[in-house]
């Protein structure tokens, strides 16, 4: 008894059937593999749109109106720009502002570099719990430490007066003198700010190879000529990186004048942060968004001058 034979399945077309899958295979998976990631970027790419380049595109529409938050907005060209350009108290701001980064930069930058510097040794025991120490200020929040220095520096009951009494030195009006109410809000600044100057300069010294250090030691150099000559041109970069973030913060600077001198005495300590403030609770958004480009504007060719300035050498 024979057994015949299955029909066997014909062999597809070589020209026509097998080839045009396989080139949409490989069409498919090339376009998978070089849209993946546009796609794990895009949700980045529609929040950025959304909370950072279309608020620049109002602001800066807004910044030739006169608006005040309903209704139309009537064009004024350049007139809010004009107006601030001319205005005094515009320029008191800024140079209240100039006055408290000169009282709290070049101080603050000398003071961390020290302090990172003794951090960094291998010779301190607890490193560890003093550098948590220093950063506890930095994340203390600056509403709770404003009330605080409101409570240690009054004329009257605060114990920074109550401890000058012990000298016989008579009460000072910290907060209600134009003489002392910057450097009263500099202080706090320092004191807030400094532990993460000294945390960003720590990282910068732990990428200087020791090695540097110790053929200084053998060549007799002492440790204020290392420091002056080895960890000073090495942190340059660093140091220019805190230089800008010191500088964006001190013309930014708000809450401070805001919650301890509400900008007085005798408008002494309204920074320029804090004068655009008074623009917004006036209303006046057009003003306010003229004013704050002209800061953008300020702090880009503050921050383009640091860096050139301190810029290492190739």
């Amino acid at each position: 008894m024979t057994t015949s034979a299955l029909p066997s399945a014909a062999p597809p077309r070589p020209g026509r059937d097998a080839t045009p899958r396989v080139t949409r295979r490989n069409r498919t998976a090339k376009f998978r593999r070089r849209s993946a990631p546009y796609l794990f970027v895009l949700p980045f790419i529609v929040i950025f749109l959304a909370f950072s380049v279309y608020p620049l595109i109002f602001t800066a529409r807004l910044s030739f109106t006169n608006w005040h938050g309903s209704g139309a907005a009537e064009w004024v060209g350049w007139g809010n720009y004009t107006y601030l350009l001319t205005s005094e108290a515009f320029w008191s701001s800024l140079g209240n502002s100039a006055v408290l980064w000169l009282l709290i930069v070049p101080i603050q930058m000398v003071l961390s570099i020290i302090v990172a510097v003794l951090l960094n040794s291998a010779k301190l025991k607890l490193r560890g719990l003093y550098r948590v120490a220093f950063i506890v200020p930095f994340v203390t929040p600056l509403v709770a430490v404003a009330q605080i220095w409101v409570v240690l520096f009054d004329q009257q009951y605060g114990a920074i007066n109550a401890f000058l009494g012990v000298f016989g030195i008579p009460d000072v009006g910290w907060l209600t003198t134009s003489a002392w109410a910057k450097p009263t809000l500099a202080l706090l600044f320092l004191w807030k700010t400094t532990g993460f100057i000294v945390i960003i300069l720590l990282s910068g010294l732990q990428s200087i190879d020791s090695s540097m250090y110790e053929a200084a030691e053998l060549d007799g150099a002492s440790k204020l000529r290392q420091l002056w000559s080895i960890t000073v041109p090495l942190l340059r970069r660093t140091i220019m990186f805190a230089v800008v973030l010191q500088t964006l913060a001190v013309f930014q600077m708000f809450a401070e004048p805001f919650v301890v001198t509400q900008g007085g005495p005798y408008n002494s300590t309204t920074t320029a942060g804090y004068y655009l403030y008074n623009h917004i609770t006036r209303g006046d958004l057009g003003t306010g968004a003229a004013n704050s480009f002209l800061l953008v504007i300020l702090v880009m060719v503050l921050s383009l001058f640091f860096v050139r300035m301190l810029r290492a050498k190739d």
